[in-house]
């Protein structure tokens, strides 16, 4: 189910909220409540892959209490390994099939499994708690808390990747509690800014975006041609998941639950180190803290620093997507990440307007490797960005592109808006019904359009 559809809007949220509400007074009631509606909500979507999902969490739970509350070793790495073989199985089997029959020369069968949605997200979030327990830094929970924790819809599929210590907690809180006004309005708020930016611009950009990359494979874009799909791409792709992000922060205030941030205004980073603690900041806390770290981070020498860095960065573009692109696009960060580190300790720092200049246009670069179906059509698209195929063409969608810039830029983060900005005005909720109303008609126009991070 989409957060961007009538039915979740006028039927699911609402009937939902009601039936929350209706025993807020009791933790197990309401705990039960938000699982059985979780459920269903995953279940729209394939109902074939609910026992994925709870087998995860089952044998997860189970692995737990037998680990001796993570002192026995191979129960908690059996753990680790349930969960990510399954993500391995379902999203890059057919990936290193068809690396070891390059490698081979022999042709194998595919086995072509459709990708559960969300793998990715709940299986880092079980493979965090075991590793949390092994450190001593996660207790032993009930098994109705601790579904619920990987359960929640607002992040079930798309994210913020969130911790055990983050939300669980939270559980226990009376929702009814002081700050019910401030918490519904911006959730309210929230919800519809983040409706407003998937709705009205990342699904706007989206044709512009697929119908340039796909010429980009079999012809040779013109110079505006090339901007216009590497920048369409750069504020698609941010706009469509930061408005995830919201309309989950928003969805999940409502039931009285704070979820972690997740953007903070990324196109402003003048570093590619900045960029990393802005840009989808959950996953950048959770590849430093359980995979950087452990590989030895900047503590253990320079050359175990490098290896360190390019690794997890490769790994990170991998758990993306089960292509070369991807890994590629890691590595690209990873080379960023490096290069920042050595021209800081020059002590000789570029002005700041300079500095965001070359941030952006190796986020940008990296974004079209990204996007690419192929390196041959992303090479391409760079050198025309380039000029090295001509200075013709214009930019296209101009109008559009410009809008997107905006709102990227200079939009306020969810928690910023939610701890500065936002509070009970009747004046806020004339104007937040008016963009959700705008954007609910705008959705009767047709299919709705996936968020992009769906896939990953």
């Amino acid at each position: 189910m989409l957060f961007q559809t009538q039915p979740f809007i006028l039927i699911f949220l609402p009937l939902t909220l009601a039936a929350y509400w209706l025993c807020a007074g009791s933790e197990r009631w309401r705990q039960y409540a938000l699982i059985a509606a979780s459920l269903v909500f995953y279940s729209y979507w394939d109902v074939r892959f609910l026992p994925l999902l709870l087998g995860q969490i089952g044998i997860t739970w189970v692995l737990a209490r037998l680990s001796s509350e993570g002192r026995n070793l191979p129960v908690i790495a059996l753990g680790v390994l349930v969960n990510l073989g399954s993500l391995a199985t379902f999203k890059y089997l057919d990936f290193l099939t068809g690396a070891v029959e390059a490698a081979t020369g022999m042709a194998l069968p595919r086995a072509n499994l459709v990708l559960p949605i969300g793998i990715s997200f709940f299986s880092f979030q079980l493979i965090s708690y075991l590793v949390d327990l092994r450190r001593g830094d996660a207790p032993l929970y009930p098994l109705r808390p601790f579904a619920l924790f990987v359960l929640v819809f607002p992040h079930l599929i798309a994210g913020p990747i969130v911790r055990h210590n983050e939300l669980v907690p939270q559980f226990a809180l009376d929702p009814r509690r002081p700050g019910l006004a401030q918490r519904f309005s911006v959730a309210g708020a929230l919800f519809a800014l983040g409706l407003a930016k998937k709705v009205l611009l990342a699904d706007h950009l989206g044709p512009v975006v697929d119908g340039l990359f796909a010429r980009a494979v079999n012809e040779t874009l013109s110079f505006g041609e090339a901007w216009t799909a590497a920048l369409a791409f750069t504020f698609q792709l941010f706009l469509d998941f930061s408005a995830y992000t919201e309309m989950a922060i928003g969805i999940a205030l409502m039931f009285g639950l704070v979820l972690p941030e997740n953007f903070r205004q990324p196109y402003l980073s003048t570093s590619m180190r900045d960029f990393w603690r802005r840009w989808h900041i959950s996953l950048s806390n959770f590849i430093r803290d359980y995979l950087y770290i452990p590989l030895g981070g900047s503590r253990r020498g320079e050359a175990r620093y490098v290896i360190a860095t390019l690794l997890t960065m490769a790994i990170c573009g991998l758990w993306h997507g089960a292509g070369w692109t991807y890994v590629a696009w890691g590595v690209w960060h990873g080379i960023g990440l490096i290069v920042c580190r050595y021209w800081q300790r020059l002590g000789t720092p570029m002005p700041a307007p300079l500095a965001w200049l070359v941030t952006m246009l190796f986020v940008i670069a990296g974004w079209v490797l990204f996007r690419a179906v192929d390196f041959t059509s992303a090479g391409s698209i760079l050198q025309s960005m380039a000029g090295l195929n001509g200075l013709g063409g214009k930019l296209d969608s101009w109008r559009l592109l410009c809008g997107a810039a905006a709102v990227s830029l200079f939009v306020p983060s969810a928690h910023t808006l939610k701890d500065r900005y936002i509070f009970p005005h009747p004046l806020l909720a004339f104007v937040t019904a008016i963009i959700a109303a705008i954007c609910v008609l705008e959705i009767g126009k047709g299919a709705p359009t996936p968020f992009i991070y769906f896939q990953f």
